[in-house]
């Protein structure tokens, strides 16, 4: 099951507590404070990693706590302080702390980020001797260590995302270009959650199909229109099969626009898929119509290795630019 937004609570260690006690030498016996600090508690970080499916770990674990600090030892040493934990997450995670309302984005696998402090550990009573304080008797608690709610949401890092309405043969196509392995089937919302694939370096994201209200929620709705934000360019999937192109566009092209400007203003491609299913007047009558509303328009038949070559070459074009 894919999940892209979870909120789990976080919590740093706390400090040890400092300690009362004294040194103990021949003939004396409370020669001097010798009670050592607690040691401070353990911090907390995010860390990115590549591994879209990370969040679905966390659906029946949303406690994260870093172990405390050590109290304070004999002989004026300081506890051992408590580790720090990382909690992995896949890369394109947006992360809020809903307590300061923070927020921050990893973007690069292997990024690290503190989110939690640890608390301090306290003072032992070592550290209150003074000229006019022989043997002090006093000690500090360890400081307790931050915590917060966090939600996470996540944003797919892609060079490329395949749009268009449901059934528009986008991880069909997906496949035929890539090595992924994405669900395919002869009815809408067959893909339910994101695929990627890897073409010759570049990453390539099925997003599922756009239906009319999506914006609004409608089908799947907006739930994976926020994938397609972080890619460079959009693949706008269109089969033959449809009997009004023009309008099987501006379908998805309204929602993008009502979801968001900025993605709608970005540089679009449209892909004229299932090539094979007509006949070749009504193909270039089709391709024509399209053209109107895009000058880019590239059709596709994954079951024509003459079709699919050529387009492969054009694609890589596309995204060499």
């Amino acid at each position: 099951m894919f999940i892209d937004e979870i909120t789990i609570h976080a919590k740093a260690g706390k400090g040890g507590d400092g300690v009362v006690l004294w040194r103990h030498e021949k003939g004396k016996d409370y020669a001097g404070p010798s009670g050592g600090n607690g040691g401070k508690g353990g911090d907390v970080y995010v860390k990115a990693v590549r591994d879209l499916g990370l969040l679905a770990r966390y659906r029946n674990v949303k406690e994260f706590s870093a172990p405390n600090g050590h109290n304070g030892m004999k002989s004026s040493k300081t506890g051992e302080s408590g580790e720090d934990i990382e909690i992995e997450l896949p890369i394109g995670s947006i992360v809020t702390n809903l307590l300061s309302k923070k927020q921050f984005a990893l973007e690069t696998e292997g990024e690290r980020r503190l989110i939690l402090t640890g608390g301090n550990g306290g003072w032992g009573n070592e550290h209150f001797k003074s000229s006019t304080n022989r043997r002090p008797k006093e000690s500090t608690p360890g400081k307790y260590g931050e915590e917060a709610d966090f939600y996470i949401e996540l944003e797919l890092v892609a060079d490329a995302g395949l749009i268009g309405l449901p059934n528009a043969g986008k991880s069909s196509l997906l496949n035929a270009l890539t090595n992924a392995k994405a669900k395919v089937g002869a009815f809408p919302f067959t893909t339910l959650e994101p695929n990627l694939g890897d073409f010759h370096g570049y990453i390539l994201a099925d997003i599922p199909g756009l239906i009319e209200g999506a914006h609004k929620g409608k089908g799947l709705g907006d739930k994976f229109l926020r994938h397609i934000k972080r890619t460079k360019v959009l693949f706008h999937c269109i089969s033959a099969e449809n009997e009004d192109v023009e309008l099987a566009y501006e379908v998805v092209r309204t929602e993008l626009n009502a979801y968001s400007k900025e993605l709608a203003e970005k540089d679009e491609v449209i892909i004229l898929t299932k090539t094979d299913v007509v006949d070749e007047v009504d193909l270039n009558e089709k391709f024509e119509l399209l053209k109107d509303k895009n000058k880019r328009v590239l059709r596709v038949s994954i079951i024509d290795e003459v079709y699919l070559g050529n387009f492969i070459k054009e694609l890589s074009k596309i995204l060499q630019a």
